[in-house]
């Protein structure tokens, strides 16, 4: 049996909470609300023209922009329902773009959306923790390549693994973030290298 996708686990509750909320609820990327991070995740997997520009500068930045700003015009529950779909066949189906990339998204803009909303850090399953950890180990370079004043600290412990919540690795590594943090990996785990 393959690894479970924890990507459809945050989206449902993602998509829940966004129910539960409405659509002008805070965040933690303000000006940006619940309708804003909504029409953010539609666009990224729905809009294979403006995508691009969620992660390129320029032209194309501004393009996504655009076409964010107009996503999120349109009426929130259809947005919620879009997002709660799933995303169409092609890229943010395959196997390791769920586990990687999308699982650290969802996670990310959940918790943008829980912790400005008096909901504090969670209690993640063990195998959430661990897909989580192996997202550090494996994406933390790249997540953290645009990162700059954030005080992450990591700390290289024993041989038994990272220890801490996965969870609270994941939001300084979000170039979107700059609170502080620090957690600790194992000695065994690949080190985070910098570019």
């Amino acid at each position: 049996m393959g690894a479970r996708f924890f990507d459809t686990v945050e989206r449902a509750e993602l998509a829940d909470r966004f129910e539960e909320l409405g659509p002008d609820a805070p965040t933690l990327l303000p000006p940006w609300t619940t309708r804003d991070i909504a029409a953010h995740l539609v666009l990224r997997e729905r809009d294979p023209l403006a995508g691009p520009g969620l992660v390129l500068p320029g032209a194309w930045s501004r393009f996504a922009g655009r076409r964010q700003a107009a996503l999120a015009e349109l009426d929130f529950a259809s947005l919620v329902a879009t997002l709660r779909s799933g995303p169409p066949p092609g890229f943010f189906r395959i196997g390791w773009v769920r586990r990687l990339a999308s699982l650290n998204e969802f996670f990310i803009h959940h918790e943008d959306v829980r912790r400005a909303n008096g909901l504090g850090p969670r209690t993640n399953e063990l195998a959430m923790d661990e897909a989580l950890w192996l997202n550090v180990r494996r994406g933390g370079w790249l997540l953290a390549r645009r990162l700059r004043g954030a005080g992450l600290e990591l700390q290289w412990a024993g041989p038994t693994g990272p220890s801490g919540p996965a969870g609270e690795s994941r939001l300084p590594a979000s170039p979107e973030h700059r609170a502080s943090c620090s957690f600790t990996c194992s000695a065994g785990s690949e080190r985070p290298r910098s570019r």
